[in-house]
Parts: C-alpha cells; structure tokens; sequence
C-alpha cells in the first residue's frame, strides 16, 4: 500500500532516476542503473536503496507482480517542474518571478525559437480564463 503523502521535493539523486523513467518509461532498478551508471559511477545497491525510498515517498510507483520489480514515476514530468521552478524562485528570488528570468535570460543566450515560446506563454496568461481554456481544447484536436 502507498503512503498518503504529498509528493515532497526530489533531490538531486532522485531527480537522475525520474528522468531515467520519464524518458524510458517503465523499468527495473537494472535498467535505471545501467542509464545512470552512463554518466556516473555509482553502486547498484545505491539505486536500488534510492528507488526504495522514492517508493516509500510516493515519487515512485513499484510493481511487484514479477520477480524483478518495475518501477514507473508516480509524478508528471511537469509537475516536478513547477514545483522546483516554484520552490527556486521562492528562496533564491523572494517570489519574484521577474527576478527569475531576468536572471534564467541572463545567463545563457536564448535562441529565436526560446524566445517566441516565451512570447507566446505571455500572450496566453494575459488571455481571461475561458479563452484559454478554448484555445487548449483547440490544440487537442
């Protein structure tokens, strides 16, 4: 059974192995192993200890019907980013979004492309609500 908990905050370790299955998908501690191991050397008790706990946080999802446990991200991609972007702009910004990529834009050239993304997220948060809304099922289709 899953704790009831709210998804606190990854870390940086836990971050590498959410990515490993946000992009792969679901897998075993030997796949996420072997992807991170890529990068960095590192134990495979480690990650398993890592996943482990990931699980008992609620980060992680566990199948347990197979003798090798798959595991799959318990939280969306996007989530985890807001959060983080929220939580950064809280502490190192004192909440002010403007500071925030005033600072992001400060630090590495943006390409064109950035930029007209950006544009076009300003444009969609001065919308009203309802616009929005109909202009997202409109991309659906």
């Amino acid at each position: 059974m899953r704790p009831s908990t709210t998804h606190a905050r990854p870390t940086d370790a836990e971050i590498e192995i959410l990515n490993v299955l946000w992009e792969r998908g679901p897998a075993t501690v030997r796949v996420v192993h072997e992807a991170i191991s890529q990068n960095k050397p590192t134990q495979y008790t480690t990650t398993l200890k890592l996943m482990q706990i990931m699980a008992a946080k609620g980060l992680l999802d566990r199948d347990e019907s197979e003798r090798s446990h798959v595991y799959t991200a318990a939280i969306p991609r996007e989530h985890t980013r807001q959060q983080m972007a929220g939580h950064l702009m809280e502490r190192a910004f004192a909440g002010s979004l403007r500071s925030l990529v005033v600072s992001a834009l400060g630090g590495r050239r943006a390409t064109k492309q950035e930029l007209d993304d950006l544009r076009s997220l300003i444009e969609e948060h001065e919308q009203p609500a309802a616009r929005r809304a109909a202009r997202r099922r409109g991309r659906t289709r």
